[in-house]
């Protein structure tokens, strides 16, 4: 049996609130070993070759900052697994009624980063299979791009827990509804205490537990 090299592309973001928005018991989830999670989503005759986490700092959030690049962190030590950062840029909301301005952020450049990253690995033929993890429909014109330059390529979607994305669900080739599959996060957690190559020890955030 040929084993088949797949290349994971993960919506940082996309995949957190996803966490995030399921209830009180996913919280502790946060905290997962990536890599070894998606080891476990493989089929027998798969293999992992990596996974591209594409996110963004939180720059209006100091504890959210200090937890998530503790995350980034124990996951680094695993060479399969590729972090790749976008920006935080300030955007002004207006009230249609009021008038009134609120800023926020929005996050940029991660859907080209992810779209880019495909491309490119598939027409490198790093990969046999192509998984996609997200819910937003902006990833839809990568997977088109894909499908129209390699049709044979198969492009599988990976939705995170509580979301819902039938239209980018009904552009790839395979859907897996990744809240469906709990035991496997709970099975795929980092150690509460990970120690860094540098002997540094990183603990597990009070908040995700």
């Amino acid at each position: 049996m040929k084993t088949k090299k797949v290349i994971v592309y993960v919506d940082g973001y996309n995949f957190y609130y996803g966490l995030k928005h399921s209830g009180s018991t996913w919280k502790r989830l946060y905290w997962l070993d990536v890599v070894k999670f998606f080891e476990r989503m493989m089929l027998r005759d798969q293999e992992l070759v990596e996974v591209n986490y594409f996110s963004a700092r939180p720059v209006d959030d100091p504890q959210a900052y200090y937890n998530q690049d503790k995350f980034f962190q124990a996951n680094e030590i695993n060479p399969k697994f590729k972090l790749h950062l976008g920006l935080y840029k300030k955007k002004k909301i207006k009230c249609q009624n009021c008038g009134f301005k609120i800023k926020t952020y929005e996050e940029k450049e991660s859907d080209v980063r992810v779209a880019t990253g495909m491309l490119v690995d598939v027409y490198s033929r790093r990969c046999d299979i192509t998984i996609v993890v997200s819910a937003d429909s902006d990833m839809i014109p990568s997977v088109e791009i894909i499908k129209n330059f390699a049709p044979e390529h198969p492009v599988h979607v990976f939705v995170p827990p509580t979301q819902k994305s039938f239209a980018l669900a009904s552009k790839c080739d395979h859907v897996v509804w990744l809240e469906h599959y709990k035991a496997r996060f709970v099975q795929s957690m980092l150690p509460d205490d990970v120690t860094l190559t540098n002997g540094h020890v990183l603990h597990r955030p009070n908040n995700w537990k």
